[in-house]
């Protein structure tokens, strides 16, 4: 019923209704290249019906060794079976038919972990058992099996979204192949593992523990989880709540330098589970969690029963920053949120993974904020939103929904479009269905598809279901399959406004006619009116008094403009918006100015009138717009002393208010905005507007606790103390820095403080660092992230560029971890100029083709060249408007 519904709403408003008829829609992406084996979505040929993993793991060698059995159902008869498995040594691989065994022949045929599987005479067609012997290296970034040496002791865990199960063992590697695993961990004598599902037993067999875990519920085999170390634990419960009766057996699972500092994690997570539970109206769907941590991990993931975050993620106390615990809130709540949409439903295959972390997003902002409103997570997703933006302006880029035919093609999805932009359009469809409907939806979703597959057609049709709206499918299918960003332009009539759609488009470049359903919200004063614009042009009147509220409530996924009259309007009230309008604001005003339009002028007044806003978010929005304009090298010397002025004024009356003390815990009493509002304007007045005085307190605070006096300085200070510490102590300082932090394994003050050296601005520094890289005390994902640092920064850019230029084969081919490779162009991006996109473009283009990084590339070009326009057409103009700033 549901589905014939849809079909027949999808029949009479197809997704391109919105697009103009002379308008063709976005070209699909390109057909796989044709080949003898698959390049990307295995066939159902073969049917994986359950897994028996049997692992020896020692996290101190460099290599694992695995026996693995996999039932299987054979459609028809085939000689040649095609599976995953990478970098695998094959001692033995066979297939056991009714009481026969068929020897086969390995052979991987794709360096993604394509494997051909081949046997002398064709399988019969029914049950087959596959069965391996095979030893495997560990990697030293994240992904597959990788491992880590911590305080002394190795330890090992695993990340496999989205492909890299395939390097840990054989199997069928994509999502839709939904079974249950068995799995055996042998490890050294004393050491911790740690699975999806329970431990049932540990023996001691052949010199080894032997531990053993309960079958788990169906799983992909990205879901899967195995991780090995001494670890340290704190163990708990979440209590019953009305969606389960048994309480839920809970740790926190890290190394043990962070042992002292679980317990924040352990409560919060408890809390957020029974959020949940509430939201979702059904318990927690897998019998156990563990919520671990590894040094290196970028992000998080949601391994069921078994999420793995990266440690500064959940290693902290209660005095932790106001930043640390809303990160804290958002992702763990993405996590475990992604326990019933993703896990307990699945998408289908990869071109659906929007649907997963685009809801998991918007509720990892939805229920932080829920678990603490005092730490204001909720306003994080709007400025997610709209950062996302920058990104879908681009002529070079994706829609959230696109077509993944290729294993090479899978990480570019995992980005800003899928994660911010897909949160912000799940907000806005949720804030124009109504929260309840909304929910009720996906209530619906996930009880129709309980431990199985789903696609972003079923997720449509229980919102259609839910919505009793016809409208809000094609309305949310233009968001989802076209790529870029609504442009309202609103001009005035004798009783109102008009309204003009189009696709934003920054100055010098232009895009595609395009056209949304947009659900457009505008506001006067109490007033609030909400429409669903489809046609290209349309009468907006509204009542009420005050200026015009284009964005109403700022869950819009659109930019605004105006008529300079309402632009003047809206800035002098701009302290009476919501937060949440007030970064919508700043967002669509800067836009204007990109784009040619606009000025700084109308921006610094706006900063201004924002300088006292409550929430924290929307204070220093404006100034954060104003200072990527003096990073991106768009001023004069003149405008550079004009922009300090500015800051200075705007935000000395505010330390006076504040006050600073840089000691540990001086301010473990404020309210966390309070405290979060006090850091924002210590580092503009120390940082922008270089106040002498307050480095120099900096400088004498961090002195005292590099010397060991761990209460000179709060965490809150460290990055800010870092660095003017390392501006004083130059070259010789990074050196003492670096050595410091290779000897600490503080999730921290290890990355802060070798994240100072790399963005020191030194070209002495870089270089150094730069020639240490081999140095055995760095982890891999640290040397990348140094070399990023030292690119980031303008004054040393050319000397991390030509490293990188110089290492680019081993950059794009190593076992760079999650997304390095898709993401390594990023590192580019603040470039500008037209000539040195062309030079990127002429001389990367060929090393990045057919690879992951291939798509980054054409952004990071597209944003050199986009740069480098505004700067020959309004550099002289914009220095001018700062230099008049007082």
């Amino acid at each position: 019923m549901i589905r014939t519904l849809l079909a027949a709403l999808l029949a009479t408003v197809p997704a391109q209704a919105f697009a103009q008829a002379a308008v063709p829609a976005p070209a699909p992406a390109p057909a796989a290249t044709p080949a003898a084996y698959p390049v990307g979505q295995l066939s159902d040929a073969v049917q994986p019906q359950d897994y028996r993993l049997d692992l020896t793991v020692d996290p101190s060698k460099e290599r694992f060794s695995g026996k693995v059995e996999i039932d299987a159902l054979l459609k028809a008869p085939s000689a040649t079976i095609f599976l995953h498995g990478r970098d695998f040594a094959m001692n033995r691989a066979v297939a056991r038919v009714g009481g026969k065994e068929f020897v086969g022949t390995w052979k991987q045929i794709d360096p993604t972990g394509v494997v051909a599987l081949t046997f002398a005479q064709p399988l019969p067609a029914g049950p087959v058992v596959f069965a391996f012997d095979y030893d495997a290296p560990f990697q030293d970034g994240p992904t597959g099996m990788f491992r880590v040496k911590v305080g002394g002791d190795w330890y090992s865990w695993t990340q496999f979204e989205s492909i890299d199960a395939r390097a840990a063992f054989p199997g069928f590697d994509q999502p839709s192949f939904k079974t249950s695993f068995t799995v055996t961990l042998r490890t050294p004598r004393g050491l911790k593992a740690v699975g999806n599902a329970p431990e049932t037993s540990t023996t001691a067999e052949g010199g080894l523990d032997v531990h053993r875990f309960a079958r788990t519920l169906p799983l992909p085999t990205y879901l899967v989880a195995m991780m090995v170390g001494p670890f340290a634990t704190v163990e708990g419960t979440v209590p019953p709540t009305p969606q389960r009766t048994k309480p839920l057996p809970l740790r926190i699972v890290t190394t043990q330098p962070n042992a002292a500092k679980l317990d924040f994690a352990l409560q919060g997570s408890k809390e957020i589970v029974a959020l949940l539970e509430d939201y979702f109206a059904d318990g927690f769907p897998y019998p156990k969690l563990d919520q671990i941590t590894s040094p290196i991990q970028p992000g998080a993931m949601e391994n069921a029963g078994a999420d793995l975050y990266g440690d500064s993620l959940l290693v902290m106390t209660k005095d932790a920053p106001t930043p640390k615990k809303r990160q804290f809130g958002m992702v763990v709540a993405h996590e475990l949120a992604h326990q019933w949409f993703g896990d307990l439903v699945t998408p289908t295959w990869w071109d659906d993974i929007w649907l997963n972390e685009s809801f998991a997003n918007w509720m990892g902002y939805r229920i932080g904020d829920a678990w603490r409103p005092d730490l204001n997570i909720r306003a994080g997703a709007v400025a997610e939103g709209f950062g996302a933006m920058d990104t879908d302006a681009l002529l070079a880029g994706r829609p959230i929904h696109q077509k993944i035919p290729a294993n090479s093609d899978i990480d570019a999805s995992f980005d800003s479009i899928t994660y911010g932009k897909g949160g912000h359009v799940v907000a806005m469809i949720a804030a124009f269905m109504g929260d309840t409907k909304f929910r009720d939806g996906v209530r619906r979703y996930m009880a129709a598809h309980r431990y199985g597959n789903a696609t972003s057609t079923d997720f449509f049709a229980a919102m259609a279901d839910a919505a009793h709206d016809p409208r809000i499918i094609p309305a949310m299918q233009s968001f989802i399959d076209q790529q870029g960003v609504p442009l309202l332009t609103f001009a005035r009539t004798a009783d109102g406004y008009t309204v003009r759609q189009s696709r934003y488009a920054k100055l010098g470049t232009t895009p595609p006619a395009t056209r949304w359903g947009v659900p457009m919200c505008l506001r006067r004063g109490e007033t609030r009116q909400c429409s669903l614009l489809t046609e290209e042009s349309a009468a907006a009147t509204i009542s009420g008094s005050g200026p015009l509220v284009p964005n109403a409530g700022g869950t819009g996924y659109y930019r605004f403009e105006l008529p300079a009259a309402d632009w003047d309007a809206l800035i002098a009230d701009a302290d009476k918006l919501t937060p949440s309008e007030a970064q919508a604001t700043v967002d669509s005003l800067f836009a204007s100015l990109l784009a040619g339009r606009s000025g700084a002028t109308k921006l610094a007044a706006l900063a201004e009138k924002l300088i006292n806003y409550p929430d924290s978010y929307a204070s220093d929005v404006a100034i954060g717009a104003l200072g990527n304009l003096t990073s991106a090298d768009l001023l004069d010397d003149a405008g550079r002393r004009g922009w300090r002025r500015f800051v200075k004024r705007l935000y000395a009356p505010l330390l006076t208010q504040y006050g600073f003390n840089p000691r540990a815990g001086a301010y473990a009493a404020d309210a966390p905005e309070r405290a979060q509002r006090r850091v924002q304007i210590v580092a503009q007045l120390a940082g922008a507007a270089r106040d002498k005085g307050l480095r120099r307190q900096l400088e004498a605070a961090t002195r005292d606790f590099l010397a060991g006096n761990a209460q000179a300085l709060d965490e809150s200070w460290l990055g800010l103390g870092l660095d003017v510490h390392l501006a004083q102590g130059k070259l010789p300082a990074a050196k003492a820095l670096v050595d410091k932090a290779l000897a600490s394994e503080d999730p921290a003050f290890r990355p802060a403080a070798l994240g100072t050296v790399a963005g020191s601005g030194r070209k002495d520094v870089a270089a150094w660092l730069l020639d240490g890289l081999k140095d055995p005390r760095l982890r891999a994902s640290e040397k990348r992230d140094l070399l990023r640092g030292v690119i980031l920064n303008g004054s040393t850019r050319e000397v991390g560029y030509a490293w990188l230029r110089a290492h680019l084969d081993e950059l794009t081919t190593g076992a760079g971890g999650i997304f390095f490779a898709a993401r390594l162009p990023q590192m580019l991006s603040r470039f500008c100029s037209v000539q040195r996109a062309d030079e990127f473009a002429r001389d990367l283009r060929p090393r990045f083709a057919g690879k992951s990084g291939e798509l980054e590339l054409e952004r990071t070009i597209e944003r050199m060249r986009n740069c480098g326009v505004l700067s020959d057409k309004r550099k002289d103009e914009l220095s001018a408007e700062f230099a008049r700033l007082k």
